[in-house]
């Protein structure tokens, strides 16, 4: 290839200025300087990506990268992404800044491979549109592997802090925690007093809560939220023939007594379900009545009912106690810890039995039988002061 074409193909020559260089910290931020500012009205960004620059200067990535670091470092660069597209940035060259900086004489330390290989890496001096790196504080590094250490943010604490809500005085605050307490350890919970807090918590930023109401009202807590449902009685408590045929249905199905009444009431505690089955068990007493009534009017003295829809006696546990004890007096497991202790205390009550006398234990003690019960009494009951001796029972203190 001749020479000519070969400094063709090479393309426009590119030179930097030596006093610039120590200026801008290095060939490389020098060139980079040179190019934006050629390629920039004044006071005007431009918008270049790095494979232009590397085009026009041969400054591939990692150049241009330590190039536009050491610019902004010197405040002589402004850079900004364009549509968070890392290969298209806006710059914008400070000209008269870089004037200061020649004008002051100021020396900066040239470029040197062994500095940039000891630098510690920082990340991308680049951030998104609308707010330059200029403007960033000069000298805070960061390291993608041990970011800064943020400083916590203070939060203000009030001393002595109390809540406020609509209680007039502590009394009735402290009666209310109480109440509230008393409650959640009722229905069963397992954090009864973070319950309690959310509640009180709630009140002080403004909820409104019916406990509240029903604390100032003087009715039970809880009592104003209960709803009746109409296959109910009362809130909670259905109807005992529907309950009856929803236990059966599960006794039906191979449960045992307990666990069908269990998920009888716990399929009548659920609103859709509960009013489904309400809605099938009418149906049901509306067929049963029709075949009744015509049943009657048959000649039938007494038409066939379900079994549920028999009137039985509440179970409680004073009857189940009672026909417990006409069966099997001292089996009964459902006797209470009171009862118990009363049945105790009127045993203790008992005047003492008088002990035998020692003719009557001698003349047992001659039957073999005799021998051994006298042996286990005497035993027994030391305080009689009978003894055994060489095979007669005789007197421990006959003075």
């Amino acid at each position: 290839m001749k020479l000519g074409a070969f400094w063709r193909n090479l393309g426009d020559a590119a030179v930097y200025y030596p006093g610039l260089a120590k200026v801008t910290g290095g060939v490389t931020a020098s060139v980079l300087f040179c190019y934006l500012f050629n390629s920039s009205n004044p006071d005007d960004w431009v918008s270049l990506s790095c494979q232009e620059i590397e085009n026009a200067t041969g400054l591939n990535r990692s150049e241009q990268e330590l190039a536009r670091r050491q610019l902004v470092e010197r405040a002589l660069l402004q850079e900004e992404l364009l549509d968070n597209d890392s290969e298209t940035r806006s710059f914008l060259p400070d000209v008269d800044a870089l004037e200061k900086r020649l004008a002051a004489g100021e020396q900066a330390s040239s470029f040197s491979p062994k500095d940039s290989e000891s630098a510690p890496e920082t990340n991308d001096t680049t951030v998104g549109r609308g707010d330059p790196v200029g403007r960033r504080s000069r000298g805070v590094k960061t390291d993608k592997f041990f970011p800064v250490r943020r400083q916590p943010i203070s939060v203000k604490v009030t001393p002595n802090y109390q809540f406020e809500g609509p209680w007039e005085s502590q009394e009735q605050f402290e009666a209310f925690q109480k109440a509230l307490f008393d409650y959640a350890k009722k229905q069963g919970m397992n954090y009864p007093s973070g319950w309690v807090f959310k509640i009180i918590d709630g009140i002080t930023k403004g909820i409104i809560s019916p406990f509240w109401e029903e604390f100032i009202s003087g009715i039970s807590l809880g009592e104003s939220q209960k709803h009746q449902q109409e296959w109910e009685i009362e809130p909670g408590v259905p109807y005992p023939a529907l309950e009856e045929e929803r236990t059966q249905y599960h006794l039906n199905k191979g449960e045992p007594i307990e666990a069908a009444l269990s998920k009888a009431r716990r399929d009548l505690r659920d609103p859709v379900l509960g009013k489904d089955l309400w809605e099938g068990f009418l149906r049901k007493c509306d067929r049963v009545a029709d075949e009744a009534i015509k049943a009657k009017n048959s000649g039938v003295a007494t038409p066939y009912l379900p079994p549920s829809f028999t009137d039985k006696p509440q179970i409680t546990k004073q009857s189940v106690m009672e026909k417990l004890s006409s069966v099997a007096p001292q089996s009964s497991r459902l006797t209470s810890s009171s009862d118990a202790q009363e049945e105790v205390e009127a045993e203790s009550q008992q005047p003492e039995k008088e002990p035998p006398s020692l003719s009557a234990l001698q003349e047992a003690y001659k039957t073999p039988m005799g021998q051994t019960l006298v042996e286990k009494q005497i035993a027994e009951h030391p305080e009689w002061g009978y003894q055994i001796v060489d095979g007669q029972v005789v007197d421990k203190f006959p003075f």
